[in-house]
Parts: C-alpha cells; structure tokens; sequence
C-alpha cells in the first residue's frame, strides 16, 4: 500500500490508510443476507452431523442389567466378599430376590425366542404352522422326524419358548410361596 495516495471526501482530503479497516476473521463461512452472529457454532454444527450420522444406532433399546454383588479379591487371589459375606446380610437378604432374578432373565430369553419364533413363522403358511403345532402337541413327534428345515426351526422355537413359559411360571410360584411363607413365620 502507497502512504502517500490521497482521497478527497466531502472537500476533506483524507489519506488512504484511514480508509482502511482491519477485518477479522471469526471462522465462519460467510452466507449471503446473515450476520455472523446468526450463524451455528462449527461445533453445533458437528454434533447434528455426528448425531444424524449416528441417530438410528443410538436409538437402538439395550437390555438393562441388574447390578450383581461380587466379591473382590484379595492379595492372596482368594475371594474377599467383605460386608456381603456377613450372616447379617445373608439374613436381612432375601432368598427370593434370585429367583425373582432368574425368572427375570429367562423372561428376557423367552423374549428372544418369541421373536425368532414369528421371525421362522414368516416362513411358514397359516396351515403349515398349525400342522406343525398339532404334530408337537397331538402327536408328540420329535424333531428329528422334521424334514423341512423351516418347519424344524418352527417346532424348535415353539418347544424352546413353552419350556421358557413353563419355567418362568414356576420360578414365579415358588418365589411367591417363599414371600408369603417368611411373612407368615
């Protein structure tokens, strides 16, 4: 730049150097019509980016657990079950609640095999399920004597969910009893 170029405003002879402003850069792009103050932050905008890009697996339900007490292990690489091993506890613990535990988590795996089962049912024709249920159930045929592989897999599925069924309604009757047994003592 020339210092010594001159500009004449108004009559005014101003030099060019006070005509010039310093312009920062704010790191943004610059959009037509917008102030820069209207504009996203570059890390807002990341974050939509990154939450559509994983949205849908994000979305995907996972299977809580429930916290299991468990011991820790001393130096001598023995179990230390601390406080939890204490007949206190045992007493004040229920016995039930791992029964309540495991029907919990057969219920999950009878979830499971619900779905594979509509999932293998697709396969299958109205008539053919029903063939199939009746063989299981009428007939008791084994599996073996299947020799279509998605009948087979419907007749697996059926028998694993009614056994899951089964054992749930058990597990539940007998941690009941045992409620109602320790408030009657």
């Amino acid at each position: 730049m020339k210092t010594d170029e001159v500009w004449i405003e108004d009559g005014v002879v101003v030099p060019e150097s006070a005509l010039l402003t310093v312009e920062r850069d704010t790191g943004y792009g610059s959009v037509p019509g917008l102030e820069d103050e209207e504009l996203a932050d570059p890390a807002e905008l990341e974050r939509q980016v990154l939450l559509e890009e994983w949205g849908p697996i994000l979305a995907i339900p996972i299977r809580r657990s429930r916290p299991v007490i468990r011991p820790n292990i001393d130096e001598n690489n023995e179990l230390d079950w601390g406080p939890f091993g204490t007949v206190d506890f045992a007493r004040h613990r229920p016995a039930c609640v791992s029964t309540f535990r495991l029907a919990h988590e057969l219920q999950e795996e009878l979830r499971d095999a619900l779905s594979m089962l509509g999932i293998v049912g697709e396969r299958l024709s109205i008539e053919d399920r029903a063939e199939v249920l009746r063989l299981i159930q009428v007939d008791h045929v084994d599996l073996d004597d299947f020799e279509d592989f998605n009948r087979w897999s419907y007749a697996r599925w059926y028998l694993r969910a009614s056994k899951l069924r089964r054992r749930i309604q058990g597990l539940r009757r007998a941690a009941h009893r045992k409620v109602q047994d320790d408030g009657d003592g």
